[in-house]
């Protein structure tokens, strides 16, 4: 889903102004973005936007919700529910990548803000996830902390995903591609070094890299649990 150019004399509607709104801040940047902006390119007065949205703020929670739309979690088949957080993570990706200049008000306006204060947008997939983790076997407070844990996990790794700027993409030297030449070798050494890594780094290799890691905890914290409340019930090798 992307933000298109509004038809001439097409019906000002909510979903045009966000979808509106939306391509302006995957061309520009959120900065970018007011309502002046915004009208010149819906080519209507601007008072007539506050019909659908009182205010930037108003506008960037409606942007979040309609990115978010986009986004669910994966159902879980066959009882496997790793692979069922593996995939939602990857669908969050592809979103970052088509999104980059979003991704910090999914970290502001969405899933990094405590549930009250959260659009109810952006609820739906907590909720689906708690009930994912529920039907996996975490208790309450396992399945509240994992839940935490793993929206946390996806927005560091949205994050990451969208923070490597490409200074001059034409440039065959990667040290130069992005920039590092400008950094004292002396202070960052590592960073210069690893200038080749980063070039070549596959950002949905290195999710699936991090998922191994996040999802193996989690089958620790399931065993943990079983054994707390069935302690005689010692599997072979533990």
């Amino acid at each position: 889903m992307t933000g298109s150019a509004p038809k001439p004399g097409a019906r000002l509607t909510r979903e045009l102004v966000l979808r509106t709104a939306l391509r302006i801040i995957d061309e520009d940047g959120v900065d970018a973005l007011s309502m002046r902006r915004l009208a010149a390119d819906l080519n209507r007065d601007p008072m007539r936007l506050y019909t659908h949205a009182d205010g930037k703020d108003a506008l960037l929670d409606g942007v979040v919700g309609l990115v978010l739309q986009d986004f669910s979690v994966a159902k879980v088949l066959d009882d496997d529910w790793e692979q069922a957080l593996r995939v939602t993570a990857h669908r969050m990706q592809r979103i970052a990548l088509a999104h980059p200049h979003v991704v910090p008000l999914l970290a502001t306006r969405g899933l990094g803000l405590a549930f009250t204060l959260r659009p109810l947008d952006s609820l739906q997939p907590v909720e689906d996830l708690l009930e994912l983790f529920a039907t996996a076997g975490f208790d309450d407070l396992a399945a509240v902390d994992a839940c935490r844990m793993y929206t946390g996990f996806l927005m560091g790794q949205m994050l990451s995903a969208v923070q490597v700027i490409v200074d001059n993409p034409d440039e065959t030297e990667a040290v130069l591609r992005f920039g590092l030449h400008r950094l004292p070798l002396r202070r960052f050494p590592r960073l210069r070094a690893l200038s080749t890594a980063l070039s070549e780094y596959d950002d949905a290799e290195a999710l699936d890299r991090c998922l191994d890691t996040l999802l193996s905890g989690y089958r620790a914290d399931l065993e943990r649990q079983r054994l707390k409340h069935h302690p005689g019930d010692q599997s072979p090798g533990h």
